[in-house]
C-alpha cells in the first residue's frame, strides 16, 4: 500500500531544530512503514525541495495545494504526533472517502 504518514511538523515547532525533530519522527515512521512492505509518503518530504528552490515564504503555495493531491494518490494514511490542523485534514480526507486511517 502507498500509505500517507500524517503528523505535525510546523505545528508547535517555533525552531528550525523542532521542525528537524518532527520531520525525524515522520521518517522514523516512514522507515517502518517501508520495512512492512508499504511505500510510505510524507508531504513535507515531497514540498521542502520546491519550498527551498521558491524561498520560504512560498510554504503555504506550496504546501498547502501539494497535500490534498498527495491523498488522492495514497490507500491509507498513518497519522502520528501532537496537534496539527494540516495533518487533522490529511487524515480526514482519508476518512471522507473511506479509505483507512491508522
Amino acid at each position: 500500500m502507498w500509505i500517507m504518514v500524517a503528523g505535525p511538523y510546523r505545528s508547535g515547532a517555533a525552531t528550525a531544530e523542532a521542525r528537524a525533530r518532527n520531520l525525524a519522527e515522520l521518517n522514523r515512521a516512514a522507515l517502518a512503514l517501508f520495512r512492512a512492505g508499504h511505500v510510505p509518503v510524507i508531504g513535507v518530504n515531497v514540498a521542502l525541495p520546491l519550498i527551498e528552490a521558491a524561498g520560504e515564504a512560498a510554504f503555504d503555495e506550496i504546501m498547502m495545494p501539494l497535500s490534498p493531491r498527495l491523498v488522492e494518490r495514497c490507500d491509507a494514511c498513518l497519522r502520528i504526533g501532537g496537534p496539527s490542523q494540516g495533518a487533522d485534514e490529511e487524515a480526514a480526507r482519508f476518512r471522507a472517502t473511506g479509505r483507512p486511517v491508522y
